[in-house]
């Protein structure tokens, strides 16, 4: 990089803070508890994982462990869509492997796994460390999307580290990343093979936590840049009093993100895909609760309001999940006759006709636009692209509808225009605000230990981060742990269990108290741009959903 902003300059200077065990570099003791058992199979997943199933939890403390940490030659991994934060993952893990070791080195594979087995790599130094502290991103090394889950790719990666001399792989990413970490730490162990694996928790998405894993990383920082935008637009509706504004947020498995950016900023309207679920919500049903809120607030003279929508609201609604689970094996059973109709509406009512007849009722319900997007719109398997559905246009639209509908039996008067947005890419490379700077380093750091104590099959974990960083426990969980078995493209597979929102947790229940109030009145909060400099209590926040978590 020949040229740098004057943030990244003074952000470079920026010197994360680290758990008190973590402090003194090398004199770091690991203490283990008990053996642990996985969240759910536990008979499958031991059967799948002889050699680290059981595993105990590792807790880190000041001290000299009796034996002292061999050289360490370690590769690192980023893998998946990018958060903030990524890079200091690495410049905590390159940090607390110089701690133990002077000589210890770190190679980065380049463009995500596809590296590991390509061999493709960088040795990572100071200087282009140095170069990327406290920035976002994941252009230090890259990343990918390609999945290590096959003897044929643990060979190659085996041969490659061999070459190189690593001794130890750190895989930085989400779910489904880190449970290829653990097959790949599995396959190694249970084949003699010396090289450990460690596994960091990514994703903005936010539903890699647990009772262990208190927070992804890169969840504060894209959840406060979208609040800021909303912030901004909420202010803009304001102004001019003339538009709702229909935002979608990333988060297709789980709704963190919505909920989180609605405690921060107190918008009129936000969905929760959860609740639909639980509720077992219709779509007319979901727009009819939006009606109810925009007719009311018109009936105050306010025709403007901000709604926000979970990018994978449309999965969760049992009614669009049997018509998405039909359109799949329709189209794959009928694509060569429907390869051949070239016009629209021709494509349309074949889907129609070929439905059963409550989908076919849902099909045609939605707007034209929306039709089109499942009808053609596939991914790579032939299945439905649902991220691409512009859901937050088509609840619009069919709230334009619904109005319309009102306004000729007399029951509404109100004027209804609106403004479509999709914030999603906007948060996942934002320089890391403080708390995921300094979060990400310590899992970083972390990482380091658990290398250097000799284990493998773990995700680096740091807890208790609502308290001053003097507070911090690190340590490490097993990834076994964390899994359970979900049905996978026709099979049954061991995945880190996905968290969802809970209905019974702190942060939805805050939610629920306050929203009849927020859906009426302008009660909008601007957050503003993240703070990096300044005083604790406006830089060093935790999202309102660990806050709420942790009371």
């Amino acid at each position: 990089m020949t040229q740098i902003s004057a943030l990244q300059k003074a952000r470079a200077a920026y010197q994360p803070k680290l758990p008190p065990a973590l402090a003194n570099g090398a004199n770091v003791k690991a203490i283990e508890g008990a053996p642990t058992t996985s969240v759910a199979h536990s008979e499958r997943i031991a059967k799948l994982f002889k050699g680290t199933f059981g595993s105990p939890e590792v807790k880190f403390e000041a001290g000299q462990d009796a034996e002292k940490a061999a050289c360490l030659t370690v590769g690192v991994i980023l893998s998946g869509g990018q958060a903030p934060g990524g890079h200091n993952v690495i410049a905590g893990l390159y940090d607390g492997l110089k701690s133990i070791c002077s000589k210890n080195k770190l190679y980065g594979f380049l463009k995500g796994p596809d590296g590991l087995v390509k061999n493709e790599y960088v040795e990572l130094t100071d200087e282009i460390i140095d170069a990327y502290r406290n920035t976002g991103g994941f252009d230090m090394i890259g990343s990918g999307r390609t999945k290590l889950e096959t003897a044929d790719q643990f060979e190659l990666g085996r041969k490659n580290c061999e070459a190189l001399g690593i001794n130890s792989l750190v895989v930085i990413g989400g779910d489904d990343s880190n449970t290829n970490a653990c097959m790949l730490a599995e396959y190694y162990k249970s084949n003699n093979i010396p090289i450990n694996v460690v596994g960091c928790p990514k994703t903005i998405d936010g539903d890699l936590k647990n009772e262990q894993i208190e927070a992804s990383f890169g969840f504060d920082t894209a959840c406060r840049v979208y609040s800021e935008l909303i912030g901004n637009i909420q202010r803009d509706a304001n102004s001019a009093k003339k538009y709702w504004h229909f935002i979608k947020l990333m988060g297709r498995s789980a709704s963190h993100i919505a909920l989180e950016c609605a405690l921060q900023t107190q918008p009129n309207i936000a969905i929760i895909s959860e609740e639909v679920a639980d509720r077992k919500m219709t779509i007319g049903e979901i727009v009819e609760d939006m009606v109810k809120v925009i007719t009311a607030r018109s009936a105050n003279g306010d025709n403007f309001g901000v709604a926000l929508i979970p990018e994978g609201l449309i999965e969760f609604i049992p009614e669009m999940k049997a018509l998405i689970s039909q359109l799949n094996d329709l189209l794959a059973k009928e694509a060569s006759a429907f390869s051949q109709l070239a016009d629209q509406d021709e494509k349309i009512q074949f889907i129609s006709s070929h439905l059963d007849k409550d989908s076919s009722y849902t099909f045609s319900s939605l707007p034209h636009s929306i039709q089109l997007q499942l009808c053609l719109d596939r991914d790579p398997h032939g299945n439905v692209q649902v991220s691409l559905i512009e859901t937050e246009k088509m609840l619009a639209e069919m709230v334009r509808q619904r109005l319309t509908e009102l306004k000729a039996e007399g029951k509404y008067d109100g004027k209804f225009s609106t403004q479509a947005h999709f914030f999603g890419y906007e948060g996942r490379c934002a320089a890391p605000s403080n708390y995921d700077a300094d979060y990400c380093y310590s899992l970083g750091f972390t990482a380091s230990a658990l290398l250097g104590a000799g284990k493998t099959g773990y995700m680096s974990s740091v807890r208790n981060t609502t308290k001053p960083a003097s507070e911090w426990v690190c340590g490490g969980i097993p990834i076994t742990m964390m899994m359970n078995m979900e049905r996978r493209h026709g099979e049954d597979k061991p995945v880190i269990q996905k968290a969802l929102v809970k209905l019974n947790g702190a942060p939805f229940l805050h939610f629920v108290a306050n929203r009849e109030e927020w859906a009426v009145a302008t009660e909008y909060v601007y957050p503003g741009p993240i703070q990096y400099f300044g005083p604790s209590e406006v830089c060093d926040q935790v999202t309102k959903t660990l806050e709420l978590e942790r009371k």
